[in-house]
């Protein structure tokens, strides 16, 4: 499980808190330099600024008028459509034009004036550098054409067209250093736009009078040719008429076609009975004719089967009463075979009635086709003369309009050539500003100082996110994972030279109460197993290692019998220290054998404790630790002292402490507040344990606990500096 940061709100449903008091805390460790950033900053500004020649800005209102007062119409002429928003946006392009621009500089020889021709406080020209190199560059000097390009830039770069919303007014504004001069150029801008649109017109006016006479005149000759081609035309056609004949030829045929259409739905509807007829043959008795329903329905046919019905219902009723050989039998019978005999003889008059009937439709629709096809050939005729006719007609008729169109046009021109209005005026001519426009100092010098703030802080933000350093007791717990033994204040001046001492020479001091309280912690760390040999090591050299072995040996000398050993024989520093002959006895005489044990040992009159320097520094420190005759000697002090405290060298510089740790029963880890990266001191502390080092803790060294009470809140307010014997002297 990860642990949880000091002084850091945990996550809330697993999303992470930010908190303010952490970024507050950064920007106030880093507030010197953010301020002294932004001061220098906003000097420089300052500086700049004032030094700036005020500029100034001029604007003149131009009402560009969409519909213009005209005589008589001639839009086409010109080409404009004023009525859409293409037209305005092309009035504010010509406005911004480079055109427009050079025809006001040369009105006003603005090449020469004074507003164009300063020269700048700082120059620098990649020309005055390429000269240095190539010298014949210095002879080429530019023409005056370039020159009055450039002022063409500069006026260009100092002028601005902006349109006013939803009106037809335009804003020109001109800036210069010159109040009156910004004034004059913007109305002359406005005035130039005016006279350049009126030339134009005019230009234009007289190129269409010129264009339109030398068209008039092919034109009406055009004309008269195609009237005469007309004429010609219906004279050896011999056409009467618009249609040239052509119409009358259409009603005909359109009657033709509606005769045509009867007569074949007259023949279709005998056509059927005479198949029937056909079918029943040639010589079938008139019988068979009556199945024939159109036959059998005619009203004669009806009105004779009729008759015959009655005759034969009269010769039923007469055979119930007399025989067949009976006069009156006889009688009917005969009535009978009469009203038969009439009966066939007006069925095949019907018959022969619907043949001459479907022989007469066959004619009369063979006739109407005839007829058709004879018109369809005149019409085809009269067509082709038509089409050439209207089209003869058509050409006459477009020559005369574009004549007339010509002409109309030509007149208009001529009219309106001397009265021309312009699209354009001044609604509010521009006036001498009297505030410059820029540069605005108070704007710049507050944008600068915002901006400079917030640059600086984000350079903090970014040293604080580049800052790996262990810098407080939550860094030990959550980056190093040990358990923090305690933390040494700075010491400042004379006292950080001589910070082996400041515990004796100022009992009372937030100093003292701190290694007392680190010397609590590793008392109480092993009250059932009490460590004898305590080993200091660090990561790097120039941590304050020693000093901590100092301290600790002398605090722990006012409860115990205690032995302050130098086993660091790389750079030994005890010795020098506490002012030793360079060759007196000490750790590698008593392993060699050089010197007996009292000869090594120094007693510290100041504190009561005993001293062992390195000695004279070996050739190999690193065998000689891991010996077994270092071994026995420091066995043999332990029987004679409680304490044993070993100053050791870095454990990334040299591998004696891991020699040192099988022989120690507990092991200080020092590190460097806001100086050893974490990254170093868990190389080192892996290192240790890797050879299961007996590492009690980790004692941050150095710290200032002013600024760090200030800045990480949680990790040191209420400490030794505001809660002990400081406080208490404070208070008197």
């Amino acid at each position: 499980m990860d642990k949880q940061l000091v002084g850091v709100p945990a996550p809330v449903n697993g999303e992470e808190v930010i908190d303010l008091r952490q970024y507050w805390q950064t920007i106030m460790r880093h507030k010197t330099g953010i301020l002294s950033f932004s001061f220098v900053v906003t000097l420089l500004t300052i500086l700049v600024v004032f030094s700036m020649t005020p500029v100034y800005r001029a604007t003149a209102t131009l009402l560009i008028e969409s519909q213009q007062a005209k005589v008589v119409s001639i839009e086409e002429i010109y080409g404009l459509d004023s009525s859409n928003t293409e037209y305005y946006l092309t009035q504010f392009e010509i406005l911004k034009s480079r055109r427009l621009a050079e025809n006001v500089i040369r009105q006003y020889n603005l090449v020469e004036h004074a507003e164009f021709n300063k020269t700048p406080l700082i120059s620098f020209s990649w020309r005055d550098i390429a000269v240095q190199f190539m010298p014949d560059l210095a002879a080429q000097e530019p023409s005056q054409e370039d020159v009055f390009q450039g002022v063409v830039d500069a006026f260009i770069g100092r002028l601005s067209i902006a349109p006013v919303r939803k009106t037809q007014l335009v804003k020109i504004s001109f800036e210069a250093f010159d109040r009156v001069f910004a004034a004059k150029i913007a109305n002359a801008i406005g005035e130039a736009y005016i006279d350049s649109n009126l030339e134009a017109k005019l230009s234009l006016t007289i190129k269409a009078t010129s264009w339109l006479n030398e068209r008039l005149g092919g034109l009406k000759e055009k004309l008269s040719q195609s009237e005469q081609k007309l004429q010609t035309f219906r004279d050896r056609e011999q056409i009467v008429g618009s249609g040239g004949g052509l119409d009358i030829a259409n009603r005909e045929l359109d009657l033709l076609a509606a005769k045509l259409v009867d007569s074949k739905r007259a023949r279709l509807e005998v056509e059927g009975l005479h198949r029937e007829i056909k079918a029943m043959g040639a010589n079938a008795p008139a019988e068979t004719y009556e199945s024939i329903p159109a036959v059998l329905s005619h009203p004669v046919i009806q009105s004779y089967k009729q008759s015959m019905l009655k005759v034969e219902q009269k010769k039923s009723e007469l055979s119930k009463r007399y025989g067949f050989k009976h006069p009156k039998m006889i009688a009917v019978n005969a009535e009978l075979s009469s009203a038969r005999s009439l009966l066939n003889t007006q069925i095949m008059s019907v018959v022969r009635g619907i043949e001459n009937k479907y022989r007469i439709a066959r004619q009369s629709e063979r006739a109407l086709q005839g007829s058709m096809g004879k018109n369809k050939q005149n019409i085809q005729g009269l067509m082709g003369k038509s089409y050439q006719l209207k089209e003869l007609e058509q050409e006459v008729k477009t020559n005369r309009a574009l004549y007339d169109s010509f002409f109309t046009r030509l007149n208009e021109t001529t009219a309106t050539s001397s009265l021309e209005s312009a699209n354009a005026r001044l609604s509010d001519p521009a006036v001498a500003p009297r505030v410059p426009a820029k540069p605005k100092k108070k704007l710049i010098v507050i944008l600068s100082l915002l901006v400079s703030l917030m640059f600086a802080v984000v350079c903090a933000f970014l040293l604080e996110s580049l800052n790996n350093a262990i810098k407080t007791a939550a860094d030990v717990q959550d980056k190093l994972a040990q358990a923090m033994l305690g933390l040494l204040p700075e010491l400042k001046g004379k006292a950080e030279k001589a910070s082996y001492q400041h515990y004796i020479e100022e009992p009372k001091s937030a100093f003292a109460e701190s290694v007392r309280t680190i010397r609590t912690g590793l008392v109480l760390s092993s009250l059932d197993n009490p460590h004898k040999v305590i080993a200091v090591t660090s990561t790097v050299p120039g941590e304050g290692k020693t000093s901590v072995a100092f301290s600790l040996a002398y605090s722990l000398g006012q409860l115990e019998r205690v032995l302050l050993i130098d086993a660091d024989m790389r750079r030994p520093s005890i010795g020098k220290f506490l002012a030793y002959a360079a060759g007196a006895p000490g750790l590698s005489n008593l392993v060699a054998g050089t010197a007996s044990l009292e000869e090594c040992i120094h007693s510290h009159e100041q504190t009561g404790i005993d001293v062992m320097s390195s000695g004279i520094i070996p050739p190999n420190p690193l065998e000689l630790l891991s010996s077994q005759r270092f071994a026995t000697v420091l066995q043999e002090l332990e029987g004679r002292y409680d304490r044993i405290v070993i100053d050791t060298a870095p454990c990334q510089a040299v591998s004696d402490a891991l020699v040192l740790s099988k022989l120690v029963g507990s092991m200080v880890y020092v590190v460097k507040a806001d100086d050893t990266s974490a990254t170093q001191v868990k190389a080192g502390l892996k290192r240790l344990l890797d050879v299961s080092a007996p590492v009690a803790g980790v004692v941050l060294n150095r710290v200032s606990v002013d600024k760090g009470s200030r800045y990480y809140a949680e990790g040191y307010a209420g400490y030794y500096d505001v809660y002990g014997y400081g406080a208490e002297e404070k208070t008197r």
